[in-house]
């Protein structure tokens, strides 16, 4: 096992953790604020979690899903945002 393996696994461990403690956060948030900053974290980790994987198989394919991942998480991030500032997702 070389240096890579190993931090390819602390690394997929890590994220991994951190997207269970969004999905807690996520569901026992107390507000809706908290529950949308954790679905934007949890984004976050999936992207992390989708480029780890990519190095780990060597596969170029998942790095385009993990970048399709991002920018659906942006744009859920921004809508979710305006309708709990505004109340209204489209003016």
């Amino acid at each position: 096992m070389n240096v890579l393996d190993m931090a390819l696994n602390i690394g997929i461990a890590a994220v991994t953790l951190a997207v269970l403690l969004c999905a807690v956060r996520l569901l026992r948030g107390p507000t809706p604020t908290d529950r949308v900053l954790a679905l934007d974290t949890l984004y976050m980790n999936a992207v992390a979690l989708i480029v780890l994987l990519g190095i780990r198989w060597n596969t170029a394919l998942l790095f385009e899903g993990a970048l399709l991942v991002a920018m659906l998480g942006f744009a859920s991030t921004v809508g979710l945002a305006r309708y709990l500032s505004r109340g209204d997702v489209v003016e």
